[in-house]
């Protein structure tokens, strides 16, 4: 099943969902403007939600689009699920 996101946030662009014991982030940065910054795209990435450690980024950043970020979650999801 894909992960359900849903805003995090009313005041900054980030989103998130998690599944299987993994928690996944999209945040939109910018090198203006409030909030996250860095070159103009969505930035996704996860973490294990049973360890207290930083998230990972996941590599393709910045997506040009919510959806290419998604499916990055997504993808990245299947992947932890197969290798555990």
């Amino acid at each position: 099943m894909p992960l359900q996101f849903h805003r995090a946030s009313e005041d900054l662009e980030i989103w998130s969902a998690s599944s299987g014991g993994y928690s996944f982030v999209i945040s939109f940065q910018s090198p203006t403007g409030r909030g996250f910054r860095g070159r103009s795209g969505y930035v996704a990435s996860w973490r294990p939600l049973d360890q207290s450690r930083g998230s990972i980024r996941i590599l393709g950043w910045p997506l040009q689009s919510f959806a290419e970020a998604e499916n990055a979650c997504n993808s990245m999801l299947n992947y932890l699920r197969d290798v555990n």
